[in-house]
């Protein structure tokens, strides 16, 4: 086979893997998304117009945002492969692109919010899918419908009580689910379209006008549910790192598009013929005898999109932990082949308890349409908003292009979030709230970290004195290596201070490691460490992270010893200090949130866990520090 071939074969692969992982979420929106706009809280009419314009506008942002904005230019702001919100934050919010500083925090705070946004979503998304697949089974019998809740939470308990087991085996049928998904979409569409194909004339953009014209205010806030149809547009983004934008492109005008606009535009002339059809024109679109391996497929279907989402809010979670804006937290590798499959059990439970909650609390897919879409609305629009930073800092285009393309962009996303707002009080504030509180807890993380870190290294003795003091002591040298975690690569930590002051000895040969996060998503192993010999049986070895990296202590060694530092593993010693964090009124922030940060600060995951160190070669020396 030529090296082409088994590349397209390779590209093919990816493109349907990336079915089940990437448009899981923006799949699912046909369960539910026409059927709101003529029967949720905001519906409008069911008429002709009404319904052209309906589907006219479904189309057009299909094109304009998933095609045109997320597909042509936000997946080429990429940082070195890698997408999504904080890959954009990584690339803004550094020094030397930003040199104001209350500009560059302004950014964080920004960028950090539209990333919390992604947890409220993972709460909502979930519940909403599964609960609109089963509700399928209304369409063929009234028997089922009390037990459509208990089988929606049993559903969403199952989905969570498996991440622990991880994704690696049935990741590989994913794809295939959802390719028989889509074409199963792309058919029932399609039977129904022949029947009436005269409804493709809503492609016609001025059928959106003309909607706009007679609706007034009121087809301004369809707009938020027409939004259903493109919630899972920031996903092609997010996960782009995972398969690039290749098989994610191909994807999408291949199958995805083609087949949600056969079933839109199917479902639209389903409904010109039988306006009653409204309850649920998606499952109205199979024949009786097809509902309930329907509803089975929605359901996998859902389950695939739900899984999807889930693995990205672990990801984001290890991203912000790296990138030093959550506490450390236990993360769980679930596959030995694949860095990105990962389980963290405290994110896990939470979802799904939020996600249970809101079942309970909604009861239906209708009912919590109105809290869906204000989150993703305004993920959406915070990406526009960055990546124009990215187009004028990074890409250097000039002032009147970035204005000229990111300006039409901005004023879809600001009309679908406005659109979205008036559900805030119906729902919507659901996941705002959820978000605020999390941005809240990184900024008071971030806030902290950077007081601790002022404290310590103004504790901190520079070396060259703390070596002039133990070569006048003449303090005993034990055989060994010790190596002392410390967050600066400057001066003695407090670690070795108090060792030092307490004990009366050293090791023969004595490491200062410090993990470096960096805005990178990926630092090559040949890069990652760097080994300093500072003299006297001190040295200093700096390991950079990348944001979506894992290097265990284990490997930090052995990629030193490749530099000539001979360290035999079997022999080390490591020491952390563990400061205990006083709360103080005299600076830094308010008490209360020195109490918060330090209560997170006690309930971080120990670094022994976090960085594999082994826990029977580990010494931990405390030191209280007052901010």
């Amino acid at each position: 086979m030529s090296d082409s071939r088994q590349h397209k074969d390779s590209g093919l692969a990816l493109a349907v893997t990336a079915l089940g992982v990437v448009f899981g979420d923006i799949g699912t929106s046909p369960l539910y998304a026409m059927r709101e706009c003529f029967s949720g809280p905001h519906a409008i009419a069911m008429n002709a117009t009404s319904l052209y314009g309906v589907l006219s506008l479904i189309f057009w942002a299909l094109m304009i945002v998933i095609s045109v904005k997320y597909i042509s230019f936000i997946m080429r702001t990429d940082n070195r492969g890698e997408g999504g919100i904080l890959a954009l934050v990584a690339l803004t919010c550094v020094p030397e692109r930003i040199k104001n500083s209350k500009y560059r925090f302004a950014m964080l705070a920004v960028g950090l919010f539209g990333a919390t946004l992604l947890y409220g979503d993972g709460i909502i998304t979930p519940a909403i899918s599964v609960l609109s697949a089963l509700e399928g089974l209304k369409v063929a019998t009234k028997v089922f419908e009390p037990f459509i809740i208990p089988l929606t939470v049993a559903v969403l308990v199952g989905i969570f009580a498996v991440q622990k087991h991880g994704t690696a085996r049935i990741g590989a049928i994913f794809g295939p689910i959802t390719l028989v998904w889509f074409f199963t979409l792309g058919v029932l569409g399609l039977v129904e379209l022949v029947k009436d194909p005269a409804i493709l004339a809503a492609i016609n953009p001025l059928y959106a006008v003309a909607f706009f014209r007679e609706s007034g205010y009121h087809g301004f806030l369809v707009l938020g549910t027409v939004f259903l149809a493109i919630t899972g547009g920031e996903a092609l983004y997010a996960d782009m790192g995972h398969f690039g934008r290749g098989p994610i492109k191909n994807a999408w005008y291949a199958v995805v598009l083609p087949c949600l606009i056969l079933n839109y535009f199917g479902q639209g002339a389903l409904l010109l013929r039988n306006p009653n059809a409204i309850e649920n024109p998606f499952f109205q679109l199979a024949p009786t005898w097809l509902v309930y391996p329907l509803v089975l497929l929605a359901t996998m279907a859902t389950v695939i999109a739900s899984q999807a989402l889930i693995s990205g809010v672990y990801s984001l979670t290890r991203q912000a932990i790296l990138l030093g804006y959550q506490p450390r937290m236990q993360i769980v590798h679930t596959s030995s082949k694949e860095i990105g499959q990962i389980y963290i059990p405290a994110v896990n439970w939470a979802l799904l308890i939020g996600a249970v909650s809101l079942v309970l609390q909604f009861r239906s897919s209708s009912s919590m349409a109105a809290a869906y879409g204000v989150a993703v609305s305004l993920t959406m629009l915070i990406t526009t908003l960055l990546a124009a930073i990215v187009a004028r800092k990074i890409w250097k285009w000039g002032l009147f292009t970035t204005i000229t393309v990111f300006s039409l962009f901005l004023f879809i996303d600001a009309a679908f979030f406005l659109a979205n707002a008036t559900k805030i009080l119906h729902g919507g504030w659901i996941p705002l709230v959820i978000a605020v509180g999390i941005q809240f807890l990184m900024m008071t993380w971030i806030r902290g970290r950077q007081l601790l870190f002022a404290e310590l290294k103004q504790r901190a003795l520079p070396i060259k004195i703390f070596m002039e003091e133990v070569s006048a002591k003449a303090i005993t040298r034990v055989p060994g290596t010790a190596v002392f975690m410390t967050g600066s690569t400057e001066g003695a930590p407090l670690a070795l201070l108090n060792n030092t002051k307490h004990n009366k000895v050293l090791h023969e040969r004595v490491l200062f490691l410090t993990f470096q996060p960096t805005e990178l998503p990926h630092v090559p192993k040949e890069e990652a460490v760097s080994v300093e010999d500072m003299g006297h049986g001190f040295w200093r070895v700096v390991a950079k992270l990348g944001f979506m990296d894992d290097l265990p202590v284990r490997e930090v060694l052995r990629l030193a010893r490749q530099l000539q530092l001979d360290v035999n593993e079997e022999e080390v010693t490591f020491f952390l200090g563990r400061e205990v964090i006083l709360a103080s009124p005299k600076k830094g922030m308010a008490l209360w949130r020195e109490k918060l940060f330090a209560f997170m600060s006690r309930n971080a995951q120990n670094p022994t866990a976090f960085f594999d160190i082994p826990v029977d070669r580990v010494i931990e020396v405390g030191t209280q520090i007052e901010l």
